[in-house]
């Protein structure tokens, strides 16, 4: 009855009278058909694939335009359109590389400029960690990636395919960077670190910390605390988790990936021509 109500009440809303008349929109459907979706993304989380498998299973007419693919191809980024709306997307395959950050950024300041919605399609591991990553600048290119995403005015979708950990989350515009709708599919995991690495970095800490007081770890103590460190992780990095604590806006069937992306960008286009009016009446009680 409250919902039957709410309705009453909208519709006696003259809202849609200050809108522009909606331009008729027509598209082409994707090339594969999107019920593939439940096969291209592997079982394994950690078995590799390509992001662009699901690009051609959302975008119309499956056609991508690819940015600057030959400077990293771990970032995927580049234009595409869905259900008529042109979206900038930015995806991973694997962990961010300084010369993917970098690029990544730059796109995104190219989309801000052409007024153009972001996509970003989450599967990664964070930022590429080691010797030769810092030398080539990995804190400065990833920095630079971060702020773009926090800097950008234009709507940002979030949908996460697959892993979205530690600070790779952040650049890829998870929760903390607040895009306009944040969604995940049933198979997605985000954590700062996976289950295993904590478990082996606690265990790590802890032998040191003996070790500077003189004393020597018990081994069944340390494969103890490993494990439940592990599995605590584990349980707590589920999308259903996640979900469940309002990490996101919501568990969505890839199948339907499409069909609700088009769905986002539509609301997000009648919110930039449906500006709010600002109050002139001061403050009241009521």
């Amino acid at each position: 009855d409250g919902v039957r109500l709410a309705r009453e009440i909208v519709g006696m809303l003259p809202w849609n009278a200050q809108l522009p008349a909606r331009p008729a929109r027509s598209w082409r459907e994707p090339l594969y058909p999107v019920e593939e979706l439940l096969g291209v993304v592997p079982a394994d989380p950690k078995k590799p694939y390509d992001v662009r498998e699901i690009v051609a299973r959302i975008a119309d007419g499956s056609e991508f335009l690819d940015f600057k693919n030959e400077f990293d191809g771990q970032t995927v980024c580049g234009h595409l359109r869905i259900e008529g709306h042109a979206c900038g997307l930015i995806g991973n395959n694997g962990p961010i590389t300084p010369q993917g950050a970098a690029k990544a950024a730059q796109f995104i300041q190219l989309c801000e400029q052409s007024n153009t919605p972001l996509l970003f399609l989450h599967n990664t591991t964070g930022f590429m960690v080691g010797t030769e990553s810092e030398r080539q600048g990995v804190i400065k290119h990833g920095s630079k990636m971060i702020q773009a995403v926090a800097n950008a005015r234009v709507p940002k979708l979030t949908l996460v395919v697959g892993g979205s950990y530690g600070a790779g989350n952040y650049a890829m515009c998870g929760r903390g960077l607040d895009p306009r709708f944040i969604f995940a599919w049933p198979n997605s995991r985000t954590a700062v670190m996976g289950g295993a690495q904590a478990g082996k970095v606690l265990r790590i800490v802890t032998e040191e910390k003996h070790a500077k007081e003189g004393k020597e770890a018990d081994p069944k103590m340390l494969e103890m605390l490993e494990t439940v460190t592990a599995q605590k992780l584990d349980s707590q990095s589920t999308a259903l988790y996640g979900t469940a604590s309002l990490w996101d806006d919501g568990l969505v069937d890839p199948r339907d990936s499409r069909r609700l992306l088009g769905y986002l960008l539509d609301i997000c286009a009648e919110a930039e021509a449906r500006p709010l009016k600002g109050n002139s009446f001061g403050v009241a009680r009521f």
